[in-house]
């Protein structure tokens, strides 16, 4: 019976420890933590920060995070966002699809003298996964999240996913 009841237990939780663990280690294998990681939740909970999607312009467009101000990747202009962002003591939540471009856009507003950047946790697709609301670029709540491709969307569990 207890042999049961613990492989039910293991099969409840298991999908979610499986997801999770893939997400982890695909941050720790494309990153290096150059800027600090912020939870989902304590984010979701800050009173005033700034998001910055650091996506293409298309995955914006789809879904953002609630006020999030586009800055692109590759696209990225150091002095449009400086002139964005005047004042470098701003809270600053760096976000992409799962937190690997981001910190890259993050490194470069650290080198730009912004001290307090903090790059989101498993990014949008995170931020869905857990429940959270997305915008699409009317302002109003929407399911669909950009999924880049067939290979990074396999981190998107909730939502609808799309492609270009």
């Amino acid at each position: 019976m207890r042999f049961l009841l613990g492989i039910l237990l293991f099969l409840a939780f298991c999908p979610n420890t499986m997801g999770q663990n893939k997400l982890a280690r695909t941050l720790k294998k494309f990153n290096t933590e150059s800027v600090p990681y912020i939870s989902l939740k304590e984010a979701a909970h800050m009173d005033s920060v700034l998001y910055l999607d650091t996506r293409k312009k298309q995955e914006y467009d789809v879904s953002h995070l609630q006020n999030a101000i586009w800055v692109g990747y590759e696209m990225f202009d150091d002095h449009d966002l400086q002139a964005k962002i005047p004042d470098k003591n701003t809270e600053i939540v760096v976000y992409c699809s799962i937190g690997v471009r981001s910190e890259d856009i993050g490194e470069k507003l650290l080198k730009l003298g912004y001290p307090n950047v903090k790059n989101l946790y498993g990014g949008i697709f995170e931020w869905k996964n857990k429940g959270y609301p997305v915008y699409d670029d009317q302002g109003k709540e929407t399911e669909k999240v950009h999924a880049f491709d067939e290979h990074w969307g396999k981190l998107l569990k909730a939502g609808k996913k799309v492609y270009d």
